[in-house]
């Protein structure tokens, strides 16, 4: 574990920090700590930052109620810079971005990534512009029927390729499914945050029962 007494504060006193979301990866937020507010961070797990323009602490949350709960943190080669991975509340950004970066200059589509997130955008995109010709903007118009009967046929043939034992097909199968849940989510307002935050309240359940099968 890494000495705190080893990292290189800056003139001011002050060393750069990357938030980043521990489940997506995605960066969240470029902020600052002094020693004194990474010291509060260690302490409450939570991000306490150095606002250079309120020149204070600032316990991100305090006012919005959009804390970031502390996963990790670690510092670089130099030890001049800090990475911070985060299991977020809320948004981000104060202007109710999901990270500040989010003003995009340049995306190579050739190089560009697969990520359900970035799935999860382009669906509700779709559903705000509605463009002619898209699949996805057909379900949307016709209304949540259509989307919970697609659901119900995808469920069924998941079921039969994995009874017959075809991987390829079961694959196939799966993959269909999630996007018509994933249409069934922008169409209720359900956010891939909230199925995370379900599914970790669920696996700290299990692992208590685990761990109370193991002392019995």
């Amino acid at each position: 574990m890494l000495d705190v007494s080893k990292l290189k504060f800056d003139e001011k006193g002050l060393i750069p920090a990357i938030v980043v979301d521990s489940v997506t990866k995605k960066v969240l937020t470029l902020a600052y700590m002094n020693k004194e507010s990474l010291e509060i961070t260690l302490e409450k797990k939570l991000t306490c930052f150095y606002s250079r323009s309120r020149n204070g602490l600032w316990l991100k949350g305090e006012t919005s109620g959009n804390y970031q709960h502390v996963v990790s943190i670690t510092a670089d080669c130099d030890y001049d810079a800090l990475v911070v991975e985060v299991e977020k509340d809320g948004p981000a950004c104060h202007l109710g971005e999901e990270s500040c970066f989010h003003n995009r200059l340049f995306t190579n589509e050739e190089l560009k990534e697969f990520s359900l997130d970035g799935l999860m955008q382009l669906l509700k995109g779709r559903k705000e512009s509605l463009p002619e010709g898209s699949y996805t903007t057909y379900l949307f118009q016709k209304g949540i029927d259509k989307i919970l009967k697609k659901v119900g046929e995808e469920c069924t043939e998941v079921i039969i390729a994995s009874k017959a034992q075809d991987k390829k097909e079961t694959i196939y199968e799966i993959a269909d499914l999630c996007y018509h849940v994933m249409v069934l989510m922008v169409e209720q307002g359900i956010s891939l945050d909230e199925i995370h935050a379900e599914l970790a309240s669920r696996h700290v359940i299990d692992h208590k029962v685990k761990q109370e099968k193991m002392t019995k």
